[in-house]
This record gives C-alpha cells, structure tokens and sequence, in this order.
C-alpha cells in the first residue's frame, strides 16, 4: 500500500467540517492517504487549517496524487473531468453525475486517463443502516415487499451562508433541490439492498421555499415488481426528522431518530439505540472508512464497480426529474 497526497477542491462548510477531519480520524486512513492543501478562488485566500491553497487546478505543485472534490454540484462535471485529464485521482461529492450522459463521459474519461474516480457515498457507513442491512441480510423479517423514507429539514443546509438562499436552494450551483442533495443517499442505500429498478415515478413541488429555484420537497415511488419503495423527501417540514422501514412477510424493521426496532410476526421484538453513533461527532469515521475503499481501488487499480454505481444513481435521478416533468413513469432500462 503507497502514501497518497491530496488537495481538497472547495475550502468551504463540508470540506473543514466533514472532509478534512476524516483524514486524521483514523491512523490507518491517514497513513495511507492525507491532504496537504486546498484548491480554492475566493479572493482573499480563505485559511485552511494552515494548509496552503492554490487558486486553480492549474497552480498546484507536483507530487499531488489525488482530489477531493467539495464544490456545489453544478461545478462537478467540469472539475472532475479536469482533474482526469491531469493525471489525478477523483473522490467527489455526491451527486458526481445527475445524468447518465454524464456519468458515462466521466466514466470515458477515468479509462482513458487510468485513474480511480470515486463516489462520496459515506452514508451506507452510518452504524444504524449496518445494524438495519443486517437484519434484511439475515431474513428474520422475510422478504421485503415495503420499503419506506421520509427524510424531513425546515430549510436546505446553509454551509456557511447565514442570510439569503443558501447555494443549494439555486439551480445555478446545486442544479437541483432536496432530491440531489438527500435523495443522492437514499438512492445508493436503496441499490445496495434493491438494486435498480423497473420504474420510477416522481412528483417534484416548492411547498415552503418560495425562494428557492430548486424542489423543496419530492416524493418517489421505485417499483421493483412485486416490491416497492417509497421516498418523501422535504426541506418544508418544522423539524428534522428521519425515518427508515421495511416491512416483509415475517415481519419489520424501522430505524426512528437514534433507535432501530425490529418487529417479527411469531412476537418477537427488539430495540436497539444508536444515538450515541449516530451524533455529528462520529460523521468522520463514516468518511474516513470510504476514504480507505478510495485507497484500495487506487492500490488494485480500479473503481469500476464505483463508477458504475455513479451511472445508476444518475439514471434513478434524471429518471425522477423526467418523470416530475411528464407526469408519468419512466421505466428503467
């Protein structure tokens, strides 16, 4: 295993408060990959931790292996794709790609130049959804036939702007609303235990943010055949709140704030509390474990099962935006 240098693209709120920390969480991450600077062109140079920071890719010194891309969406096709071309590896932040299209041009170009590009999809890491995935594995509750989220915010995550929109409530920077900023996660959490599936519908509103250019709120409907899972998403609720289930033909599991409870028909039942892993404090290891799978598909090489769920995230998304605009459902090839 070889030491990898990085610059972190984007010194803003995501790359100080959940990037940055995750490359230290861990002494076996750190050992194998560390940043040692910022790209960034704000004028001044924002201070980043002391590390020195670079105005453009084009500025950076050589020895540098790797990218961690932390910019608004919209800024993520053309950085990953200039990242490839100069010979840089590319962990970027999710949605990389909200079109297939697009995904198979940066899939083209991380082939062509041989380098590891690489989804920011820390999520599937989080202990509650392990614990959750664990008992779908073990089939005490059967086959899921039910899947539910509901992901509730009063308002998109402002980073660091106090007033006005916050950049993810604009379709110039965020390209969309709260379906590409939580329904991204959701998404790859569903292919995990779902894979693809044969339709999605959607309809897409701004029920709270008049403000906003961009979906406040956006209900899903994924069906498998013979299974179905639905997704309400929403920066328009009066509280934060997530809530995850599936109900099967022996029996339920739901995961509410911190506690995961599983409900078998033959009466069983169990709680289980998270709370303590599921606090803010804990998001670097979450960050830091992806960091290492980052590290091994540079180590073997490859990422091609990284890049190919880029390409299925990004047909589920352009799928729900379609169907939002059609009124109909978009069968999935």
């Amino acid at each position: 295993m070889s030491k990898y240098n990085g610059l972190i693209v984007g010194a803003g709120g995501v790359a100080r408060l959940a990037h940055l920390p995750a490359y230290t969480h861990d002494s076996a991450i750190s050992a194998r990959v560390a940043i040692v600077g910022a790209v960034d062109s704000r004028v001044p140079v924002p201070d980043f931790g002391g590390l020195p920071v670079y105005p453009s890719l084009g500025g950076i010194p050589d020895g540098i292996d790797f990218v961690d891309i932390c910019t608004p969406t919209a800024s993520h096709r053309a950085l990953v794709l200039e990242a490839l071309a100069k010979g840089l590896h590319v962990f970027c932040e999710k949605p990389v790609a909200v079109t297939p299209t697009v995904a198979k041009e940066l899939a083209a170009a991380a082939r062509a130049a041989n380098r590891v590009l690489f989804p920011c999809h820390q999520y599937r890491q989080n202990p509650a959804w392990l614990a959750l995935r664990a008992v779908l594995d073990s089939g005490s509750i059967g086959r899921w036939h039910l899947a539910e989220f509901h992901v509730y915010r009063a308002e998109a995550d402002r980073g660091a702007i106090a007033g006005g929109v916050p950049w993810r409530g604009t379709k110039e920077s965020a390209l969309g609303g709260v379906l590409l900023d939580h329904g991204t996660h959701l998404l790859y959490l569903l292919l995990d235990v779902g894979g693809m599936p044969k339709s999605v519908g959607a309809h897409l509103d701004i029920l709270g943010h008049s403000s906003y250019d961009v979906e406040d709120t956006a209900h899903l409907l994924l069906d498998y055949g013979k299974r179905v899972a639905t997704l309400t998403l929403t920066w328009a609720g009066q509280a934060r709140e997530n809530r995850i289930r599936f109900i099967g033909d022996k029996g339920m599991v739901e995961w509410v704030g911190g506690a995961l409870r599983v409900v078998r028909s033959d009466g069983g039942e169990t709680t289980t509390d998270f709370s303590a892993q599921l606090q803010k404090t804990e998001y670097a290891g979450w960050m830091s474990r992806v960091l290492g799978q980052f590290a091994d598909a540079i180590d073997h090489g490859g990422s091609d099962a990284a890049v190919a769920e880029i390409e299925q995230v990004a047909t589920l998304l352009d799928a729900a935006y379609r169907s939002a605009a059609d009124g109909r459902r978009i069968a999935i090839g």
